[in-house]
């Protein structure tokens, strides 16, 4: 039988207060994409806005503005990027994971161990030769060059999530399928991807928002063209006199929508990737 005791009570209180402090970025974000510019200058950033305002969410979206043609554009490339980004890994490296996982051979398993270093290493660590071989073909300033580029740097993470899932998936399954007379690629597109659903969810969701949240890495190779991501918009109103921030934080939740979407729509194949179910 349940007793609300002491340490209960104490529980409560230290699992309300670490929410409230896990809450106050968020809080400070929204307050302040609310407030005047005057407010945030000479205001208190815990004062909530008084009057609260929505004239940053118009300065940024309404048409015909130079403000709301950089967000609108940046918004659009982030999702365009981002789209072909997860999409690409998904194709590429699903399949790529299948053979790791089921191949046998000694160079099966040290070309694994490459890809798992690869996660480890910074990225920053291999920009000035992937910047090089960009510009050689035609890659920098492109959208699809920067997909290219994302598919190229997330590979490794795609590809040992997905590696994962298929050594526990029973090998029955393709067996069965082989003795009625599937080839292994009907085999891997019919009866062994769809069930990884889990995976295709976690994939999709981390790929995203690295590739969403991502500022250096357009920085470099979109500098300058008018495919410029959000994360990359976001930072002409960042001066070294004055910042912007109510501005700012107004774009910073005009970008957490789509990611949000894409997460209300895929968080049951991401929850199940997290405990590592193979089951839709």
């Amino acid at each position: 039988m349940f007793r609300y005791t002491k340490l209960t009570f104490l529980r409560e209180v230290i699992t309300i207060l670490a929410s409230i402090a896990l809450l106050m970025p968020f809080y400070f974000l929204v307050t302040t994409s609310l407030k005047t510019e005057q407010d945030v200058i000479t205001g208190s950033s815990l004062k909530p806005p008084n009057p609260a305002t929505l004239e940053n969410f118009r300065e940024l979206l309404q048409p015909g503005s130079d403000a709301s043609s950089a967000v609108l554009n940046g918004l659009l490339s982030s999702v365009l990027i981002t789209v072909m980004a997860i999409v690409g890994l998904i194709v590429l490296g699903a399949p790529a994971a299948y053979v790791f996982a089921r191949s046998t051979s000694r160079w099966s398993s040290s070309t694994f161990y490459i890809f798992l270093v690869a996660i480890l290493l910074p990225t920053q660590l291999g920009v000035l030769p992937l910047y090089v071989m960009a510009k050689r073909l035609h890659l920098l300033g492109s959208p699809w060059g920067m997909a290219v580029i994302y598919i190229g740097l997330l590979m490794p993470l795609s590809v040992f999530l997905y590696a994962g899932f298929f050594r526990r998936l029973p090998a029955e399954y393709e067996e069965a399928a082989a003795i009625d007379g599937a080839s292994r690629t009907r085999i891997f597109t019919s009866i062994v991807f769809p069930l990884m659903g889990p995976a295709t969810g976690t994939v999709a969701i981390l790929a995203g928002l690295i590739a969403w949240n991502d500022f250096f890495t357009p920085l470099i190779f979109l500098n300058g063209s008018r495919w410029a991501t959000l994360p990359v918009a976001m930072y002409n109103y960042v001066g070294s006199l004055v910042s912007q921030w109510q501005l700012i934080f107004a774009i910073v939740l005009i970008s957490m929508v789509p990611i949000l979407v894409l997460y209300f729509f895929a968080q049951k194949k991401f929850i199940q990737g997290y405990a590592g179910g193979l089951k839709g």
